[in-house]
C-alpha cells in the first residue's frame, strides 16, 4: 500500500507541554484513530503536522514530499476539519462554496453536486441552520470537492448525539473504500471499534502504540491489560497517575 502521511520524532515543546519524537505513518485508503485523553497532545500533533503551528524537530511527509518544501502543494491535497465549522453563521453555503472554490484549481463542481447530495445538505441554508453533525458533513464537502486524497479531523464527532456519529463513522468507511485516507483524533473509543483500521495512542506528549487494530487490541488482552480499547485505555490512564502519586 502506498504511504500517504509519514511523521518521524515530532517534537513541540510548551513551557508546561511537550510532544516528544512522535511517529507513525498512514496508508492510502486506511483510517487512522487518533487516541489519548484531553491535553495528551492529539490537537498540539495534528496542528504541527499541518504546520499551523511549527514544530521544534522532527519530519513530515505527505504523498513523499517533505511538508518544507512543499507546503502548498500538500494542503491542495489535504482537508483539514474540527468539531464544527466557524464560517460565518448568516451566509448561505452557496456563497460560502463560491468563494471556498475560488482558492482551488482542483475544484470539481460534479464531485460537490454529489457529496452534497450524499450527506443530504441544502447550499440555500446557512451554516447557522445545520446541526453539529451537518457541520462536520460541510467540512468534508469542501474537502472532498476539491479532490482532497487525505483528511485530517480533529475530534469530528465530539459533541455529535449517538445517530449522528453513526451517520459519520458510516461516510468515513465510505471514504475509505473509495482510496481516501483519513486520520481523526478523538477520545470515544466507541468510534474506533466501528470503523478504524490503525490506532496511534498519545500519552502525555508521547505516542506509546501505532499499529494495526486488531494487533494493539491481541498484544493488550494477551497482557492483560483489557479486553476492548476503552478498558485499555483506563489501565495505562490510572497506571500513570499511580505512578505518580507514588513518585
Amino acid at each position: 500500500m502506498d504511504c500517504v502521511l509519514q511523521v518521524e520524532n515530532l517534537c513541540k515543546e510548551y513551557p508546561k507541554f511537550k510532544l516528544e519524537n512522535v511517529s507513525f505513518s498512514i496508508e492510502k485508503g486506511s483510517i487512522m484513530g487518533f487516541i489519548g485523553r484531553n491535553g495528551a497532545g492529539k490537537s498540539t500533533t495534528l496542528k504541527s503536522i499541518l504546520n499551523l503551528v511549527h514544530p521544534s524537530a522532527g519530519e513530515i511527509r505527505f504523498f513523499g514530499l517533505d511538508l518544507k518544501e512543499h507546503e502548498d502543494e500538500i494542503k491542495r491535497r489535504i482537508g483539514f476539519a474540527g468539531g464544527a465549522v466557524d464560517y460565518y453563521k448568516r451566509k448561505k453555503i452557496s456563497s460560502i462554496v463560491a468563494v471556498t472554490k475560488s482558492f482551488y484549481d482542483t475544484w470539481d463542481d460534479q464531485a460537490y453536486t454529489k457529496y452534497m447530495k450524499l450527506f443530504a445538505l441544502d447550499e440555500s441554508k446557512t451554516p447557522g441552520e445545520l446541526s453539529e453533525g451537518m457541520k462536520v458533513k460541510l467540512n468534508l464537502v469542501l474537502a472532498l470537492s476539491h479532490g482532497a486524497e487525505l483528511l485530517i479531523l480533529d475530534e469530528p464527532t465530539s459533541g455529535l448525539d449517538p445517530v449522528s456519529r453513526e451517520e459519520l463513522l458510516e461516510v468515513f468507511e465510505y471514504l475509505a473504500d473509495k482510496g481516501i485516507s483519513i486520520l481523526f483524533s478523538t477520545h470515544i473509543t466507541s468510534d474506533l471499534d466501528k470503523c478504524a483500521d490503525t490506532i496511534t495512542y498519545i500519552k502525555e506528549g508521547k505516542v506509546i502504540a501505532s499499529e494495526n487494530k486488531q494487533a494493539f487490541l491481541d498484544r493488550c488482552r494477551d497482557a492483560g491489560w483489557g479486553n476492548n480499547i476503552e478498558e485499555i485505555m483506563v489501565h495505562f490512564e490510572k497506571r500513570s497517575i499511580y505512578e505518580k502519586a507514588i513518585d
